[in-house]
Order: C-alpha cells, then sequence, then structure tokens
C-alpha cells in the first residue's frame, strides 16, 4: 500500500512539472509586468497602403481629367490691307478677306469674304484647306435683308452692316465680329463708311477693332476715329489704308495719324494675342 501512494506521488509530481512548463512556455513575457508584443500582419499593412495611393492617385487624375480648361487666346496675324490669319485656341485657322500678304500655308477651316472686290476675295490664294472648310461671303451673311449669325463652335461669326458709300453698297457688303471661346472678340468692319449699326455696336464689347481708313474708297481717319468713338473697342486699330495695289500694303505714317484713344497699331506681319 505505500509503495503504491509512492509511485502516485511521483507521477502527480511529474504531471505537476510539466503543466508548469506549458504554462512558462505560453506566457514567457508577462513576467515583470511585460507584456508579450501584438503580432501584426506587415504583408497586409503593405498591400492596403499601395492599395490606398493607387486609389488616391487614380482620383487625382480623374479630378485633373474633369477640371475645366479655360479656353486660351486665339493669335492674330494681320498680312496688310485687310487680310488676317487667325489661329484659334483649338488650332482653327481662320482667313478673312485674303488678298494681301504670303501666309496662306496653313489649312483652312473657314474663310470670310466681306465683299467682292479684289483686294478682299482671292480665295484661291487658301490652297490649302481642310475637308470641312466653310466660306462666307456677304452672300451667305445677308439673308433676306438680315445680317445672319454662324454658330461654329470654335468662334461665333456675326456679320454686320458694311457700305454706306457710292462704291460700297450696304447690300453687297459686310463687316464681321468674331467671338472665340474664350469670350474675347474682334471686329473687322472690311469696306464702309460710317453705317447706322456702329451706334449701338458699343453693347457688343468688342476688344479688337479694326477700321479701314484709306480716304478714297472708304471713309477717311477723321471718320474712322468717329466710328471708333462709336464703336467703344478696348483696342482700335487702324488697316486698309493704302490704295496701291503693288509693295507693301500698309503705312505706318498714316496709321500714326488715326487719333483715337486705345489706338494700337499693328503693323504688316506682326501676330497680336486675342486676350
Amino acid at each position: 500500500m505505500k509503495k503504491h501512494s509512492k509511485i502516485f506521488a511521483v507521477i502527480l509530481g511529474m504531471v505537476l512539472v510539466f503543466t508548469s512548463g506549458c504554462a512558462a512556455d505560453k506566457q514567457p513575457q508577462q513576467e515583470n509586468g511585460i507584456q508579450p508584443p501584438v503580432e501584426t500582419n506587415a504583408v497586409d499593412i503593405g498591400e492596403e497602403t499601395a492599395t490606398g495611393a493607387a486609389e488616391k492617385e487614380q482620383q487625382t487624375e480623374e479630378t485633373e481629367d474633369t477640371r475645366t480648361k479655360e479656353p486660351g487666346p486665339a493669335t492674330l496675324l494681320y498680312q496688310g490691307q485687310a487680310s488676317i490669319r487667325v489661329v484659334t485656341d483649338e488650332g482653327k485657322v481662320i482667313y478673312i478677306d485674303p488678298y494681301s500678304g504670303d501666309s496662306y500655308e496653313l489649312s483652312a477651316d473657314l474663310i470670310l469674304v466681306t465683299h467682292s472686290h479684289f483686294d478682299h476675295s482671292q480665295i484661291e490664294k487658301v490652297e490649302s484647306r481642310n475637308e470641312d472648310c466653310q466660306i462666307i461671303t456677304y452672300a451667305e451673311a445677308i439673308q433676306n435683308g438680315e445680317h445672319r449669325i454662324f454658330e461654329l463652335g470654335y468662334v461665333t461669326v456675326e456679320a454686320v452692316e458694311a457700305g454706306y458709300n457710292s462704291l460700297h453698297d450696304v447690300s453687297e457688303c459686310v463687316g464681321y465680329v468674331l467671338t472665340f471661346s474664350n469670350g474675347k472678340s474682334i471686329y473687322v468692319t472690311g469696306d464702309t463708311s460710317k453705317t447706322e449699326q456702329m451706334a449701338h455696336m458699343d453693347e457688343m464689347e468688342i476688344d479688337y477693332a479694326f477700321f479701314c481708313c484709306d480716304g478714297v474708297y472708304n471713309m477717311g481717319l477723321e471718320e474712322a476715329a468717329g466710328c471708333a468713338d462709336l464703336v467703344g473697342a478696348k483696342h482700335n486699330i487702324p488697316y486698309h489704308m493704302t490704295t496701291t495695289t503693288t509693295g507693301r500694303q500698309f503705312d505706318r505714317e498714316l496709321a500714326e495719324q488715326f487719333d483715337v484713344e486705345n489706338r494700337l497699331i499693328v503693323e504688316d506681319g506682326e501676330e497680336i494675342l486675342i486676350e
């Protein structure tokens, strides 16, 4: 009986030692009040961080793509006499009264003609034209006695009165006001004297206005200055100031005699931004 009790005591002691050893293995750092570190999955956190960064970058790209871009200015090249080339912010090319100058190499999207006189209507100089190029002359611009407006997306073209002298009939001549996508506008009078409509054109808030002033076939400097006062543009530019058909189609001396507020002299071959 005593022998059995000793064996039982030995077995019980071995069980207690084994149990306490397991407990110690499970909680090795609980001694002295130190808590075991909390295990974290570093791979998962890294993947989550990378995913968040990618999503943020994608959102930024979407914001930039959807943000409305402010339209830039059109670039205007004055070629001499009444000939002007405009390249819009969208890259569309407009020729007005093609005749003077040599810069007709850009493919045209729009050709505007104010009247039929040879120094305003040499559309054959514009040899390169895009497939959907439009040509608007006084014949299309005046319908049933009404001056038309053409909404072309990249520009709005409004035909206005021109003529009012013995060589230019108001029913066969127009000027044009072009308004670009940035809201800025130009006005070309074409060949004209003072018109009835000019008294109301200050309401159009035109930015750049070109006034013919040769004084032979059209109004001279004094009348042109009076018209500029009526129109009230922010910049007043003299053009069509010569009567010669050869040589340079610009007269600096005459341009400097254009006595009007906000005068801007643009020489032939010079470019300006419509801003």
